[in-house]
């Protein structure tokens, strides 16, 4: 299935595109962010400037155009969901909030969803209101328990940086699924591990459509359980044409088919996704769009046998 939405993107800003008002796939949608009203370098002193997302000094410092905010895990006495935080990955900080929707004595399993959030893959944060907002009303209204993953940014941390650290989470989670069950108890009580979805917006699509190709490749290695579906909004994908932002941030990138970023480049690897069902959506006037499109109709073309 594909949606067709509106919204106002930074990649219209970063491409000169006109803005649509803000329409949002939730009313919790609403980024509380700060713009920088002055940097501190002169331009002489800028080698890389990808706005309005970083730019870097001739140091070596990354300094970014949009900073988010934090906001803590709590209990939100609107929807009754509650969240606390869990570090994956000590050394590397990683880390994932887990949101558990308001539940009765009663409650059997609840759905699992995984959620990357976007941002170039260089801002936002799963810790912001942003997010944790959003990741809210998710839990609320699908009845899931929802985690939402915590990854290290570009450019300090090169793709595939964000590749592992979500992966790592992925397996963390795995960790609940098998005998003994894993750390966390919120997990080994909730989650039905039959029904588990990989969504993400932007970058965050991107890094979750590769979550479910990592899968399929490392069957060994691999999570214990099958994803349900994916969920793909606004996803940043390429679509043949340089894309400078993604050839800075990603050193080892093979080019304008690196599959990382054109999965459609390679059928083969449109065939091997790993999940029974796809949900794809697009926004109407999106510097994206073309590329959600392009996704969309060549995995219907593909050999893939999953439900679009």
């Amino acid at each position: 299935m594909m949606i067709v939405i509106q919204r106002c993107s930074l990649f219209n800003i970063y491409y000169k595109t006109p803005r649509p008002h803000l329409i949002i796939l939730s009313t919790f949608f609403h980024s509380q962010i700060s713009v920088s009203p002055e940097m501190d370098s002169k331009p002489s002193q800028i080698t890389h400037d990808f706005p309005p997302f970083f730019r870097v000094h001739n140091t070596g410092h990354v300094e970014r155009y949009i900073e988010h905010d934090f906001v803590p895990p709590s209990h939100d006495p609107l929807t009754g969901v509650n969240s606390r935080d869990v570090v994956v990955v000590p050394e590397n900080n990683v880390s994932a909030r887990i949101f558990l929707p308001k539940t009765t004595g009663g409650d059997s399993k609840l759905p699992l969803l995984i959620y990357i959030h976007g941002g170039a893959f260089s801002i936002e944060s799963a810790f912001s209101s942003t997010y944790h907002n959003y990741a809210v009303s998710l839990a609320s209204e699908s009845r899931s328990v929802v985690v939402s993953i915590e990854y290290r940014l570009a450019p300090e941390h090169p793709i595939p940086a964000c590749y592992d650290d979500s992966y790592a989470v992925v397996k963390w989670l795995d960790s609940h699924s098998r005998p003994g069950n894993g750390p966390d108890p919120w997990i080994n009580e909730y989650a039905d591990f039959e029904r588990v979805y990989l969504a993400g917006d932007s970058a965050g699509a991107n890094i979750a459509h590769n979550m479910v190709i990592r899968a399929k490749n490392n069957p060994e290695h691999g999570p214990n359980f099958k994803f349900a579906g994916l969920i793909l909004i606004h996803p940043f994908f390429g679509i043949g044409k340089p894309d400078k932002l993604w050839n800075y941030i990603c050193p080892d990138t093979t080019g304008s088919d690196d599959p990382r970023l054109n999965p459609t480049a390679d059928p083969d690897l449109l065939s091997k996704l790993d999940c029974e069902r796809v949900l794809v959506c697009v926004s109407e006037r999106d510097f994206l769009r073309k590329r959600g499109l392009n996704f969309y109709q060549e995995l219907k073309k593909s050999e893939w046998k999953g439900v679009i």
